[in-house]
């Protein structure tokens, strides 16, 4: 039995002139993955490469440290899409760092050339990836709130699931 996904609050956010509600972003994003309230982590994988019709690796990179600023990244190659995490202590914190990669694919962010960079400015990483790092920096951007939201609501799902597995609820609920 699944219970509805926990309310996140709703932050009003300008795109191109309109109000974007970050809530019904995420419940729609969310719907369109066809899950159930309750999965686990390796469900939402699989949820995500069926919807983006791609291969998804998670990969840890032992030699990236967290206090460099980058947590995560997203490649995308002409054939498969990879999520580069650092190495944390905390495996809720690592899963936090995959989910919000995970949240800027399904929200579509940096789809076609809204993530373009020029070839001159790091030539060996594809312009798609050059792309995403450069618009890493701007934390409070509407696609960064949206897509922690996201996380934080996948995050959700994984933890029903794994409560639901310890039957933690019927013991402490």
């Amino acid at each position: 039995m699944s219970r509805a996904a926990e309310p996140i609050p709703v932050h009003a956010l300008h795109r191109e002139g309109h109000i974007v509600n970050v809530e019904q972003t995420v419940s729609a994003a969310v719907t369109d993955l066809r899950l159930d309230g309750t999965f686990t982590l390796d469900e939402l994988l699989h949820a995500v490469q069926n919807w983006r019709h791609r291969r998804l690796r998670v990969v840890e990179l032992a030699d990236l440290d967290t206090h460099d600023g980058i947590c995560a990244v997203w490649l995308v190659t002409d054939t498969e899409d990879i999520v580069l995490h650092a190495r944390s202590d905390s495996a809720l914190h690592r899963q936090q760092f995959v989910l919000h990669e995970f949240a800027h694919m399904i929200l579509g962010h940096c789809e076609g050339d809204d993530c373009a960079a020029e070839d001159v400015l790091l030539p060996t990483i594809p312009p798609y990836t050059r792309g995403r790092l450069l618009k890493r920096q701007d934390i409070d951007s509407e696609t960064e709130i949206a897509a922690e939201s996201l996380a934080d609501r996948l995050a959700a799902g994984i933890r029903r699931s794994v409560f639901a597995e310890s039957r933690y609820s019927e013991i402490f609920g």
